[in-house]
């Protein structure tokens, strides 16, 4: 990847950690770091009524003191902002498409609702080309580091590898990735479905999948050989043993297939779940 981080920036708690979660993630990459903001689409606690000249004063703002407390803790950072007028899903997808990632910020667990951007973020979400990470307003590591406390036992990269297919390569090449960046380790996860076969036949493939997996992680395993990895198949439920697994993630990673129209999108059940209850970042990597 070389190509930048692109965060979309509304000036919101949830917005700036996205960027301080970007430019760590940038620095650890050795990427430039792109702020993006709309002065047409502001948060809801920016009055309507504003005159044009006032919202993109507004915009301005944001995006001088965002950068500046951004260089202040990542002097080296190569960053640069954009004000614009265009929608801000259309230009998070536009700068998506020569991305390495797009940053956006959500506001915590529950509904579609609490996200940061709304129908916005799920339009991006769902249409992206390049991988997207939503990142929670009260994250700990975004304020405190990673040394903090709190954030101690948060020593791994989770995927959801679902399915051998074109998809795996992907996944499994973003988590590597970010583990390397991150001097961490990768968990990858395979869920079975609940049994409906004898314990024999049920034990034969589960030693099939792990057998699989295993395969599918062995030329990651060689270009990234300081990464430890741990192959993860558990019987339940795709979207609750992913939840599970996560318990000690610092990064979730979940797939998502693309759609040849823009017209069309679909975020699957894992992600939805992963998006809504896990309190660390998650990465939707696009594929197919």
């Amino acid at each position: 990847m070389t190509g930048p981080v692109v965060v979309g920036l509304d000036g919101s708690p949830a917005s700036v950690a996205a960027a301080w979660w970007a430019a760590d993630e940038a620095v650890r990459r050795n990427l430039p770091v792109l702020l993006l903001h709309s002065w047409t689409t502001q948060p809801l606690n920016v009055p309507i009524a504003q005159a044009a000249a006032s919202k993109q004063q507004y915009g301005r703002d944001v995006l001088l003191r965002t950068e500046a407390e951004l260089l202040h803790r990542y002097g080296d950072l190569d960053l640069t902002t954009e004000l614009v007028s265009d929608p801000a899903s259309q230009l998070l997808l536009e700068r998506g498409e020569r991305a390495s990632m797009l940053v956006l910020g959500s506001r915590g667990h529950g509904s579609l609702a609490n996200f940061l951007l709304g129908s916005i973020s799920l339009h991006v979400l769902g249409l992206a080309q390049c991988p997207t990470v939503t990142v929670r307003a009260a994250d700990p590591a975004v304020a405190n580091g990673w040394g903090h406390p709190a954030t101690q036992d948060r020593n791994e990269i989770v995927v959801g590898v679902s399915e051998p297919g074109p998809a795996v390569g992907l996944l499994l090449e973003f988590a590597f990735a970010s583990a390397d960046a991150h001097g961490t380790a990768v968990r990858a996860v395979r869920a079975l479905p609940p049994a409906v076969l004898p314990p024999h036949r049920h034990d034969d493939s589960r030693s099939t999948a792990e057998e699989r997996l295993a395969d599918e992680l062995a030329p990651w395993r060689e270009k990234f050989p300081d990464v430890p990895v741990t192959a993860h198949v558990e019987t339940g439920p795709a979207a609750h043993v992913l939840l599970a697994a996560s318990a000690h993630s610092r990064l979730t990673v979940v797939g998502r297939r693309r759609h040849p129209s823009h017209l069309t999108w679909k975020l699957g059940p894992v992600a939805h779940a992963a998006l809504h209850h896990l309190p660390c970042p998650v990465a939707v990597v696009p594929h197919g």
